[in-house]
């Protein structure tokens, strides 16, 4: 019943931006956190960013000052503002909700950093 979608995904030029979001529906009880994953080929899946219900972030090294996560108040789309990317960056992207316990995964969408 609970759905995670993710869009905004698609090619970018290196040191160009590119704003990913995440809508989720369903029936949702609360959410405890909220997060950004991604995936590149021949790789495992890495955290890129989490926001808690309080607001507090956290963010992969490879990313710190560059991307910027936030989610709206009502809590159901949570947004991943990428800036200065870097062809390091591509990757699928993944959306992750964490709701009573409950892990939720979006399908994933694609950004391509190329020149």
């Amino acid at each position: 019943q609970v759905q995670l979608v993710e869009s905004g995904g698609g090619l970018v030029q290196p040191g160009g931006s590119l704003r990913l979001s995440c809508a989720a529906s369903g029936s949702i009880p609360g959410i405890n956190s909220m997060g950004w994953y991604r995936q590149a080929p021949g790789k495992q899946r890495e955290l890129v960013a989490t926001i808690i219900n309080g607001g507090s972030t956290n963010y992969a090294d490879s990313v710190k000052g560059r991307f910027t996560v936030s989610r709206d108040n009502a809590k159901n789309t949570m947004f991943l503002q990428m800036d200065s990317l870097k062809p390091g960056d591509t990757a699928n992207y993944y959306c992750n909700m964490v709701s009573r316990g409950v892990v939720y995964w979006g399908k994933g969408t694609l950004v391509t950093v190329s020149s």
